[in-house]
């Protein structure tokens, strides 16, 4: 099974949706770096279920248990190791799935690849849940980041049918990221984020479920990080990007679009501005032959509506072989959108300290 990330750094994610815990161990991190634990839990909360009318009403505290890596609050250098308890567990929601393979999810490919024995519940180890840890690892990373002066933000790009505005591709910057927290849906737009509430609700209501597109940026980013062919920054963002469950499609600067356009109209003319190289425009989103231009990175990612939804849907039943009809219970997000933000950065922070960490051995 593969959990594990990293070049030059290490990244194991372990757990089950609804079993004790899920955790990390994270090897790589700077020995002697002290994280403000205050700015790591904030950045879990927004990620942590039970937050507000439009998210799952399964509420977790996602308090981490440091188990090594830390001394007096500092990293120490070895293996950073911890776990986040799950305490609002509901196995018996889904003891049915077990045989009945819920549409949209991984019950059945799972129950094909690993047999009866395979821990389903919740999603298991495919759950959403296991972005908790993962957002724990981006959250360290962020701040090492932060001290060379790298940001990560996002917004919600569109829910349904609403749409925000995009980043300015030349301008973002940390203080866009900074007043998005203040929202309730992180949107450019505020009239967006009231569209993009009402049909959640309406979704909600009609006990069906909306997909959406987020949209990140990292700022402050050196040219020159990344490594053609497999390590291109494409390459590691997107692998983390597709360990979010119901991530399904990821593009870079104008992506898809650039594919109806000319070479002169997708093409980013180079300049000198305050004595740096730079782009004239940046339909690129910052990377050029897998390395990053020094211009802001800016990708999307899509997610397909949450597939667990209250409408009957027809399935199979594994034993008996047969079609059956199927109404899926329990809790879940009838969007799952807003809570993905903090996942999406912490996954391209993590991508972008292990190209960091490879760039270093250059310098």
């Amino acid at each position: 099974m593969g959990s594990s990330f990293g070049k030059n750094i290490s990244l194991s994610i372990f757990g089950e949706s609804h079993g004790p815990s899920i955790g990390l161990v994270l090897e790589g991190l700077p020995a002697g770096f002290r994280p403000d634990w205050r700015l790591v839990d904030a950045f879990l909360q927004r990620r942590a279920p039970g937050r507000g009318e439009l998210a799952t009403p399964r509420r977790e505290a996602d308090s981490i248990e440091i188990l090594s890596g830390v001394k007096e609050g500092v990293l120490c250098g070895t293996p950073f190791a911890a776990i986040i308890r799950n305490t609002n567990v509901r196995r018996e929601d889904y003891q049915r799935l077990n045989d009945i393979p819920r549409p949209g999810h991984s019950d059945y490919t799972s129950w094909v690849k690993y047999g009866p024995a395979a821990e389903r519940s919740g999603g298991g180890h495919a759950s959403g849940r296991l972005t908790a840890p993962l957002c724990l690892a981006g959250a360290l990373c962020l701040q090492i980041l932060a001290e060379q002066g790298i940001a990560v933000g996002s917004h919600i790009e569109r829910i349904g049918q609403a749409e925000d505005r995009r980043f300015s591709p030349l301008q973002v910057n940390p203080a866009d990221f900074a007043a998005l927290l203040s929202r309730p849906l992180p949107v450019l737009d505020e009239a967006a984020g009231d569209e993009m509430a009402w049909q959640i609700a309406a979704a909600a209501a009609a006990g069906d479920s909306l997909g959406g597109v987020v949209e990140c940026a990292v700022t402050g980013l050196p040219a020159g990080l990344g490594d053609p062919i497999f390590d291109g920054m494409e390459n590691r963002i997107s692998q983390l990007i597709f360990a979010i469950p119901a991530v399904k499609g990821v593009e870079f600067g104008n992506g898809f679009a650039a594919a109806g356009l000319t070479g002169s109209a997708n093409n980013d003319d180079f300049i000198i501005a305050a004595g740096q190289i730079r782009t004239a425009a940046n339909r690129h989103g910052g990377i050029l032959g897998g390395i990053t231009s020094g211009m802001p990175l800016i990708f999307r990612a899509a997610f397909k509506p949450t597939p667990s939804i209250a409408k009957e849907q027809g399935s199979v039943s594994l034993s008996r072989r047969e079609q059956v009809r199927l109404q899926v219970e329990g809790r879940h997000d009838p969007c799952i959108v807003p809570r993905a933000l903090p996942c999406v950065e912490a996954a391209a922070a993590i991508a972008v300290y292990d190209a960091w960490l490879e760039q270093k051995k250059y310098l």
